[in-house]
């Protein structure tokens, strides 16, 4: 049976002539934790971003849980799906922003419940329920009825991943989901990552928290200037790295 969740093969993007992503595959499976690492600019978030079609490929073929997005065509260029299926594949995918994302004007149940009830269509009642377990297991079962605006940055991101979490995805994506936390806030949401990795739930996570990914992921790719430099399991590329690049990378944060 195969377990393979996401396939990405030689991807490539460009801006304005500006080549980002430059044949990048990857490949996840169920279960999975796979984190991606590397500098700024490198074109990790430009990745996700195309995998969750949030951006178009210029080439290369990524299919998720066995149902083809894009693919290219005989000339090389990237052509998509039908509407109905890339909406289909859509329906596998969460999304966890740095920057929460939440709309300020609901309250975090409604947050939560919008796209279950608009796109799943489940009852008001149905997802109520389900919101309230998922804020339980946030520790925010207190904070149904405020708004956005009166959280914290750790709990605002905490019902972002509640509100991906509502959809019941087949994977789940995070895109440096601490950066625009401090410190303290950080560790609440690596928690609740390492805690849904216990799960067993297939995971993106784009990090610059080397020590998370390390202990959680079970495989690390890192990237610079738009290619993958080297990719292994995180024993491999943090204790046993033969790549100069990778070395010098990891050093910056070995000395922290």
């Amino acid at each position: 049976m195969d377990t393979t969740i996401l396939n990405a093969t030689n991807i490539k993007k460009s801006f304005d002539g500006t080549e980002v992503l430059k044949a990048i595959s990857v490949e996840v499976t169920k279960g999975q934790v796979l984190a991606i690492i590397g500098p700024s600019g490198s074109g990790k978030s430009t990745f996700l971003r195309c995998i969750t079609q949030l951006e178009t490929v210029d080439s290369g073929e990524i299919s998720i849980c066995g149902d083809m997005l894009v693919k290219n065509s005989p000339n090389g260029k990237a052509v998509y799906s039908d509407k109905a299926t890339c909406a289909k594949i859509g329906l596998h995918i969460g999304l966890v922003f740095q920057n929460f994302n939440l709309f300020p004007h609901l309250s975090v149940l409604q947050n939560i419940t919008e796209a279950p009830i608009r796109v799943l269509n489940k009852s008001k009642e149905e997802a109520e329920s389900a919101a309230r377990e998922l804020l339980q297991k946030m520790d925010l079962s207190g904070k149904a009825d405020a708004y956005p605006d009166q959280l914290s940055g750790g709990q605002q991101q905490r019902v972002s991943i509640a509100r991906a979490l509502a959809m019941n995805p087949d994977i789940l994506f995070f895109d440096e989901p601490t950066s625009a936390l401090d410190p303290e806030l950080t560790g609440e949401i690596l928690k609740v990552i390492r805690e849904l990795a216990a799960e067993h739930m297939t995971m993106v996570v784009v990090t610059h928290e080397m020590k998370f990914a390390r202990d959680v992921a079970d495989f690390v790719v890192f990237m610079d200037n738009g290619t993958i430099i080297e990719q292994g399991a995180p024993e491999q590329l943090f204790d046993n790295t033969q790549n100069e690049r990778t070395r010098a990378f990891l050093s910056r944060f070995n000395e922290g």
